[in-house]
């Protein structure tokens, strides 16, 4: 977070601490995005109040009720900052509703402490708060030494029971922060686990954030997903937030270039793709793409992309990412032949541009997940040399609307409308991919017109 929105809320005369992520990852050395402030000792009604003088606000509502103030300052460069908007909420506090253990509820309480409202909060790193104007830290559960051993607590045995999502975001910061749980949190991970299936999926997958990604998203993309990856496997997390790695958890696939399991396989390509910074695409496809070997389909390709499709579907990811990464995973397997400008040309007809590039960083990482023989370094070489012809290629005619003739020079020609006049096309395209040279309006036109009188 930038300290210009930080002296910016200090200088608001409201008392505000900063709190939460942007605490631990201001300790951590990291820049945050977080924009969050707590106001002790006003309602949501007075912040607003207080705040209107400087620009526009609207309640900030989470889970369909009010719980502060999204805050937008009139002055221009702090809205660039943030565009979203400055969070800034009263304290909150559970209040008991029943005997159970689940019975409470979580409202706003002007008069909470900055330390209860703390203590319902998820991890020990993140209950944190430090207050702007004289920079004291409040840290009740001693997140901060957690933070500097990178260890990951909650703050009570009931954490994981409160939120189910808190399971997945554990594993997040595992992923992006290098972070550990101790003993005591991962036997809470075991015995909630089967409470993720409880969480709406698009607060996993598809996101309800500002960002637009939810929790498993935010996993792919940190720096250790491999290392979160098993130890939502060794949890039951994994299963409970996606059934369909049941059975390839053990699966022994029988590969020529690996001797591990399935799940590890798909762990260790998963973390390929991370290492050479991968988009979120390819990095999901990574996370499907063999997960129709154990069920012994003939094609396992098209049955994981089936699994790709229901999953993430199922977690509300965006259609165009979701058919994207059901592409990538539906034709992984691709087998280079020659290698040559002939066959780039052909992938580039059939896939396009963007989903042969996916291809090819699927296929390295797909490599680079296997053992290091001279056979996966041969392979791995391989794709380097294609991606190089693939480069040059891009620019050679490879689409309909490559061609030096269209639909309407056909016509001419004495051809219908209909579907032979859109075989001759493709026809005329596989003979300019076979050769760009013969992509000349007079010898395409020639070629035409022998096929119509042929």
């Amino acid at each position: 977070m930038s300290k210009a929105v930080e002296e910016y809320v200090a200088g608001l005369d409201l008392d505000a601490y900063l709190v939460g992520g942007a605490v631990r990852d201001e300790l951590l050395g990291l820049e945050s995005k977080d924009a969050d402030f707590l106001v002790p000792r006003v309602d949501i009604a007075t912040l607003r109040e207080r705040l209107e003088p400087h620009g526009r606000t609207e309640e900030l509502v989470v889970a369909g009720r009010a719980v502060g103030v999204r805050f937008h300052p009139r002055v221009r460069e702090l809205r660039e900052l943030v565009p979203a908007g400055i969070e800034l909420a009263p304290p909150r506090r559970e209040v008991s509703t029943g005997p159970g253990r689940h019975d409470f509820d979580i409202v706003v309480d002007p008069e909470a402490t900055v330390e209860e409202d703390l203590g319902r909060r998820d991890f020990t790193v993140n209950a944190l708060a430090r207050r702007l104007s004289d920079d004291t830290l409040v840290d009740p559960f001693d997140g901060r030494a957690d933070v500097e051993a990178r260890r990951l607590r909650t703050v009570h045995p009931g954490s994981f029971g409160e939120d189910p999502l808190r399971l997945v975001r554990g594993l997040r910061f595992v992923a992006q922060l290098g972070f550990d749980p101790d003993e005591e949190t991962v036997a809470q991970m075991r015995e909630w686990a089967d409470s993720v299936q409880l969480v709406a999926g698009e607060r996993i997958g598809g996101g309800l954030a500002s960002d637009g990604m939810g929790e498993l998203s935010k996993l792919l993309l940190g720096e250790q997903p491999a290392k979160a990856l098993r130890l939502a496997r060794d949890t039951g997390v994994l299963v409970a937030m996606l059934p369909e790695y049941g059975p390839a958890i053990g699966f022994d696939p029988h590969s020529g270039d690996h001797d591990m399991t399935l799940d590890e396989h798909i762990f260790a390509v998963v973390q390929a793709a991370a290492d050479a910074c991968r988009p979120l695409r390819v990095r999901l496809a990574t996370l499907f793409h063999d997960l129709g070997k154990p069920g012994g389909a003939s094609d396992h390709a098209a049955a994981g992309a089936e699994i790709a499709d229901a999953s993430m579907h199922r977690l509300r990811y965006p259609n165009d990412l979701r058919t994207r990464v059901v592409r990538i995973v539906r034709f992984h397997p691709f087998m280079l032949e020659r290698g040559d400008a002939v066959e780039a040309r052909r992938l580039l007809a059939e896939h396009g541009e963007g989903l042969v590039l996916d291809l090819l960083d699927h296929w390295e990482a797909d490599l680079r997940g296997r053992d290091d023989t001279p056979s996966v370094r041969a392979k791995l070489q391989s794709v380097d040399d294609f991606r190089r012809v693939v480069a040059q290629e891009r620019t050679s005619p490879h689409r309909l609307s490559d061609l030096a003739v269209d639909g309407t020079d056909l016509i001419e020609l004495g051809y219908r409308p209909g579907p032979d006049l859109g075989r001759a096309l493709d026809e005329l395209l596989d003979a300019v991919i076979g050769d760009p040279e013969l992509n000349r309006r007079d010898a395409l036109l020639a070629r035409a017109r022998e096929r119509l009188v042929g």
